[in-house]
């Protein structure tokens, strides 16, 4: 409904709603424009209309990105593929009804930090570094010089201007921030003790203004380090790379290349009788770090899916996501770089029938682990698989094979512009929004991506690809028929939460402690933070430390005639940290 939209009001590129409507109302529009959108998913209007949305008619996360309806859409088409797949396998589920809650949707966006251990909310440990590493496993400081300061590395990923007249820059340390540092002529241990975190952003900032945009991603390009220039969407849109980006849909599935050896359709296994998920006896090995890919797979073992997670042993990790995006996982470590435990790899491959991998493309060829190579085995055993790859940019164009994050697609694309000037940030500062909602949403997408295929492979056959781009769902929440809220919105959120200072120079741990506080500073939104209410559920004794672990449960809902509980999304097993268990020991 492009008529209802102002254009420019958060700068060039952006389209402003003029009238508001309810977030579960505006999620069914987006579930609409999506499913017109994406090729291979259902048009059926009579399937469409049986999801239903509830929650809070305000939004709930601060700035102007519509990021509770779009997530909220994509998990109700995560629920109507799962009734498709579930209908093939028993045709008696035909008839249940999604249900799907947007203000657990808006909590989901930030369930990474949404969890409780032994009772107390993690974005209160967070606070302690000690504490914290004294109750999770710290896998944040392989291969990092133990003269870094802490400081020194949290402010090394952040947003900073430049010598260029009114241009900021998006620096990311990547977990190991000192050659980054060093490239751009920043020491990276100051022969003043870095103390504070304002000390150490203005420490990075006086170098930073030295130096020109074009200069900083010159250095950032050509040693391939992360970083990016903080665009606008409307400056984003006229590059090369924003360009090539829009030829591909938000949710991309694509069959195996026509000239591949055709591969006869895969029927699902037949159904546990104790474990009616749609998912159940599917099969998924995920390589990844962070966030996007890892949430894919949690989503697939909601419903069912057996998920081995592999970790490399020397490679750093958030350690706070074990916490949540290691539930219903099997998690092992393995050293690609060792024959044994790449072989060991391969074998698990060789029973997959989807492999979740969030590396740019070309980073694991050198392991036999591309799309060609993957394709390859799967008509080996004439069996296809379901291959998700995950990245920043997309799967072609200029900076495809560019290393990136979430923080650098908020930045490239124009949101962290548009979340600044919805704060009204002098100098046109960006800031990250509060949650990290393009990683999650991505996560989505894949996930989404993943069933699509699954459901293609049972009826069609073949191996099928998924392509999913942190910076495409970005794109995707600034284009015009999605629509931004109204300052007026934003201003009555900032009021109902009275949200905390948020910068460019923050961290997104730090935004979402931010959000978590305003949140708890509403009885309403106090009462769904209870870890004892109906969006949570807990295990006494996790493996973590034995400790009472305390989680978000999956989004999803299924209500009609005949749905009991064993058959709702859910997590068979609890949380484990990384590599909890022995590689000898793993096998699907």
């Amino acid at each position: 409904m492009a008529e209802l939209r102002l254009a420019d009001v958060y700068g060039p590129g952006t389209f402003a709603d003029q009238d508001f409507v309810s977030v579960p109302t505006d999620a069914h529009r987006i579930l609409r424009l999506l499913a017109a959108q994406t090729p291979g998913f259902t048009k059926n209007n009579d399937v469409i209309t049986k999801v239903r949305f509830k929650g809070d008619a305000d939004p709930v996360i601060s700035g102007p990105i519509e990021s509770t309806p779009v997530a909220a859409a994509l998990h109700a088409m995560v629920g109507i593929l799962a009734n498709e797949i579930s209908t093939l396998r028993r045709p008696s589920d035909s008839n249940r009804r999604i249900v799907i809650n947007t203000t657990h949707t808006a909590l989901w966006l930030g369930s990474v930090a949404a969890v409780y251990l032994d009772h107390e909310p993690v974005v209160s440990l967070l606070r302690n570094k000690q504490r914290f590493d004294a109750l999770v496993p710290d896998w944040q400081q392989q291969g990092l010089d133990p003269r870094l300061s802490p400081q020194v590395k949290l402010r090394a990923t952040a947003i900073y201007p430049t010598k260029t007249p009114g241009q900021w820059y998006s620096l990311h340390g990547s977990l190991n921030p000192e050659p980054m540092l060093r490239n751009l002529g920043i020491d990276p241990f100051p022969e003043s003790p870095m103390t504070t975190l304002s000390e150490a952003a203005a420490y990075i900032r006086n170098a930073t203004t030295k130096l020109t945009s074009s200069e900083i991603e010159y250095a950032n390009i050509s040693s391939g380090h992360c970083g990016t220039i903080c665009h606008t969407p409307a400056s984003w849109a006229s590059t090369t790379m924003g360009q090539a980006l829009t030829k591909h849909p938000l949710i991309d599935v694509i069959p195996q290349p026509g000239h591949s050896t055709p591969l006869p359709p895969i029927s699902f296994p037949p159904l546990d009788p104790t474990n009616a998920l749609p998912l159940q006896g599917i099969k998924v090995l995920e390589l990844a770090r962070i966030i996007a890919a890892p949430v894919a797979s949690s989503i697939l073992a909601s419903l069912g899916a057996t998920v081995i997670k592999v970790n490399a042993p020397h490679l750093p990790d958030m350690s706070v996501l074990q916490l949540t995006l290691t539930v219903g996982k099997t998690t092992t470590c393995l050293d690609l770089r060792d024959p044994a435990d790449l072989g060991q790899f391969h074998s698990l491959l060789k029973e997959a029938d989807v492999f979740i991998q969030g590396f740019r493309p070309g980073a694991l060829d050198k392991f036999g682990l591309s799309q060609d190579d993957v394709l390859s085995m799967a008509v080996k055993r004439n069996r296809g698989i379901v291959y998700v790859s995950e990245n920043c940019f997309g799967p072609d164009g200029l900076y495809a094979t560019r290393p990136g994050w979430q923080q650098m697609a908020d930045c490239a694309s124009g949101v962290a512009y548009v979340m600044g000037r919805g704060y009204n940030l002098p100098n046109e500062e960006p800031v990250l929004p509060s949650l990290p909602v393009s990683d999650m949403t991505c996560g989505l997408v894949c996930a989404v991506g993943a069933m699509m295929a699954l459901r293609n492979r049972a009826k069609e056959g073949g191996s099928w690809i998924v392509r999913g781009s942190l910076v495409r769902v970005d794109t995707f929440l600034l284009e015009r028929e999605v629509g931004l809220y109204s300052r007026e919105v934003v201003e009555k959120c900032q009021e109902r939460f009275m949200w905390g200072e948020m910068r460019g120079e923050q961290h997104v741990l730090e935004l979402l402690r931010v959000t978590w506080e305003g949140w708890d500073r509403d009885r309403k939104m106090r009462d769904h933070l209870r870890e004892d209410g109906e969006w949570w559920e807990s295990w006494e004794e996790s493996a973590v430390g034995g400790r009472k672990l305390s989680i978000l449960r999956p989004v999803v809902r299924f209500e009609g005639d005949g749905v009991v509980q064993k058959e709702q999304p859910r997590w068979v097993t609890g949380s484990v940290p990384y590599g909890f268990w022995d590689k000898k020991n793993v096998a699907f």
